[in-house]
């Protein structure tokens, strides 16, 4: 039996015998350095990379912290979609099913697209943790179904998603109505300015823990670029679809309009996609994930909500129909291959509008690999920016000859000709006396 390094956290022995189960052995860099604050009961802001653990860096010490002997709500965990509510929940249950009789741990799942009232029926016993979206969460507590009164963790999963989902103002609701003493713990990819009121009202000096990614994308990533060149993009989805063979592959657009779009243009041509974006309906949303963890697709599409929200494993190609508007999203949707260890493929369709953003990720240490269709496949073509890369710093032979060599004062036809001729000449020389 290998033994686990999560013993430094001393945590219950339910825990330990579940992470034993699950195969954790190692806590990550986020882990390691977030669950000893939560423990302290103090508030903090995370920030880190997708696939880095952040989930289990505060599940772990909030379970550890949870009181089974009173019958009351002690945590909140909020989450900007239904899917990643549930995934936090489903990651409760495989540690709390470990725990027995009187040690119990009852969480309850509140999200739209289930019934409210049902929900509200189980509520004659308060779960230890309530996970769910804000919106119903604060459903909940304004139905005075929910009393999160008693509550004094809340933990906001993906702010910065729940803040441009509107989710805010739920959050803030929520927590107005817990302890004075409240500690939260917040993880968002990036901090807005428009986030910053909302923390500063609930957090007084919390700990801030930023895990610098180690590189921008995991580095089992190889990342195509594929000019557009006014060509029909679905056609060039749908012949990446084919050339690539996939085991799994996300295309992602920008709008909700052209996700559905493609999907529909996609079917004409014989390919059977998903489509993941915000306006299916609850019951058609559980039932493309289920299909998709089942297998019965090898295409999805969808948007930048899917990027964040949603763990789909398994993906061995993502395919940016065009650049996310905010390039932090380029991230997280290439994030959604080469996970666990495995290696994935990114390809982006760009069009000549896309080179500052395509300079600007350069920048942040994505390397492109310039490549094209070609007769049923994908072949490597001349870099975009060759043109710049061939003008060289002029050596001391070019400096040389512009000095000697003077513009006439009276122009004469062919003088350009000339001019070039004796600069040559010159060159020549000098470096035939350096070889010497």
């Amino acid at each position: 039996m290998i033994e686990t390094k999560f013993r430094i956290f001393q945590f219950k022995p339910f825990i330990y015998e579940a992470l034993q189960k699950i195969g954790f052995y190692e806590p990550t860099e986020i882990q390691e350095q977030f669950i000893p604050v939560v423990l302290k009961r103090e508030s903090a802001v995370g920030q880190s990379q997708t696939g880095t653990g952040k989930t289990h860096a505060y599940i772990l010490p909030i379970l550890d912290l949870i009181n089974p002997a009173k019958q009351q709500v002690q945590a909140v965990i909020t989450a900007p979609t239904r899917e990643l509510a549930g995934q936090i929940y489903e990651e409760i249950l495989k540690i709390t099913e470990f725990c027995q009789g009187d040690e119990k741990i009852i969480t309850q799942l509140f999200i739209g697209g289930t019934d409210k009232q049902r929900a509200m029926e189980k509520l004659k016993r308060q779960p230890h943790i309530a996970v769910g979206t804000p919106g119903r969460i604060h459903d909940m507590v304004r139905e005075q179904a929910l009393f999160v009164h008693t509550a004094d963790i809340l933990v906001v999963d993906e702010a910065d998603l729940a803040l441009d989902m509107g989710y805010i103002e739920d959050i803030d609701q929520v927590a107005a109505r817990m302890p004075e003493k409240l500690q939260m713990l917040v993880f968002s990819a990036t901090i807005p300015e428009k986030l910053k009121p909302f923390l500063r009202k609930y957090m007084e000096n919390p700990r801030h823990i930023h895990i610098e990614p180690r590189q921008l994308a995991a580095e089992n990533i190889i990342h195509y670029l594929i000019p557009a060149r006014n060509r029909d993009k679905t056609e060039l989805v749908y012949e990446l679809f084919s050339v690539l063979n996939p085991y799994l592959a996300v295309c992602f657009t920008n709008t909700k309009k052209k996700a559905a779009e493609l999907v529909d243009e996609l079917a004409v041509k014989g390919i059977k996609a998903a489509a993941i974006h915000g306006d299916l309906p609850p019951r058609q949303r559980r039932k493309t994930m289920k299909q998709v963890r089942d297998l019965e697709f090898q295409y999805i599409v969808a948007t930048d909500l899917a990027a964040r929200g949603i763990d789909i494993e398994g993906v061995s190609h993502v395919i940016n129909y065009e650049l996310p508007a905010d390039l932090d999203f380029y991230v997280h949707r290439v994030g959604r291959t080469a996970r666990a260890g495995a290696s994935g493929i990114a390809v982006t369709i760009y069009e000549r509008s896309d080179e500052d953003a395509l300079n600007r990720l350069e920048k942040r240490g994505i390397t492109f690999v310039h490549a094209d269709l070609k007769n049923g496949e994908l072949v490597e073509i001349e870099d975009r920016n060759r043109r710049k890369k061939r003008k060289k710093d002029p050596d001391e032979s070019d400096i040389l000859a512009r000095t000697i060599v003077k513009k006439p004062k009276k122009i004469k036809p062919g003088y350009k000709k000339k001019l070039k001729k004796e600069m040559e000449m010159i060159k020549r020389r000098s470096r035939r006396l350096k070889r010497k």
